[in-house]
C-alpha cells in the first residue's frame, strides 16, 4: 500500500516546489506570454513560465488532498497581551476539506471571543478597496460581519512601539476567498485593530 503523505508533508513538499519553480528549475515550456505588448513588457515569458509551473503543482497537490482525504488544517497560537489562542487555519498553499471547513466553524466563535477580549480598547477598521483603504468602523459592525460569515483567521504586525491585530472572516472556501477573487460563493472582509491614533499599516 502506497504511504498517504499528511499534511506537514504536502506543506513542505509544496514549498520545495516552490522554491525550485522560482529558481527556474521548473518551468512550463508551453507558456507564452499573451500578445499584448502592455503586458508582455511587465512580465516576461520565463517568469510567466515558472508561475504556471508552480500552480499546475499546487493543483496536483490540492487534488491529492481530496483523494487522500488529507487535512488543509495546521494550528497556530496567537499571541496578544500576554494572551495565547490555539486555533485552527487553512495552510496558504493547501485547500479546506469539507471536515476541515466544520473545524473552522466550530473554533469561529472561541476566537470571536479571543478578539473582542484584546481589542476592547483599540480603534477599528474595515478594509476597503481591496485592503489599500480603511475605513473606521465600531463592535457593532464587526458583530454584523461575524453574523453573516462562517469562519476567521488572525494576523498580526508587532514591534516594540507598534501593535495591529487582523482578524480575516469569510465564507465558502477560505483559499478562495482572498482579493475578492472568489465571490459571490467564497470571500472575506478584513477587520484592522490598532491601538487608538494609530492607523493599519497591513
Amino acid at each position: 500500500m502506497n504511504k498517504v503523505y499528511n499534511t506537514q508533508e504536502l506543506i513542505e513538499i509544496v514549498a520545495a516546489e516552490r522554491q525550485a519553480c522560482l529558481k527556474g528549475k521548473r518551468l512550463k515550456l508551453d507558456v507564452a506570454v499573451s500578445g499584448n505588448p502592455v503586458i508582455d513588457q511587465l512580465i516576461t515569458t520565463e517568469g510567466l513560465q515558472k508561475f504556471t509551473a508552480y500552480q499546475d503543482f499546487k493543483a496536483s497537490i490540492h487534488e491529492y488532498q481530496r483523494q487522500n482525504q488529507v487535512s488543509g488544517i495546521v494550528w497556530k497560537d496567537l499571541t496578544v497581551k500576554g494572551k495565547t489562542l490555539n486555533y485552527p487555519e487553512v495552510d496558504s498553499h493547501l485547500i479546506a476539506l469539507d471536515q476541515d471547513l466544520e473545524i473552522l466553524t466550530a473554533a469561529k466563535q472561541s476566537m470571536l471571543e479571543f478578539w473582542d477580549g484584546i481589542t476592547a480598547e483599540m480603534d477599528l477598521y474595515l478594509s476597503v478597496s481591496n485592503g489599500r483603504l480603511h475605513e473606521k468602523i465600531n463592535t457593532l459592525d464587526v458583530e454584523r460581519i461575524a453574523h453573516r460569515t462562517e469562519w476567521a483567521s488572525f494576523l498580526k504586525w508587532e514591534n516594540s512601539n507598534f501593535l495591529e491585530l487582523i482578524l480575516q472572516m469569510g465564507w465558502g472556501k477560505p483559499e478562495e476567498a482572498a482579493y475578492k477573487r472568489g465571490r459571490p460563493h467564497s470571500g472575506s472582509e478584513f477587520i484592522h485593530a490598532v491601538n487608538p491614533g494609530n492607523y493599519p499599516i497591513g
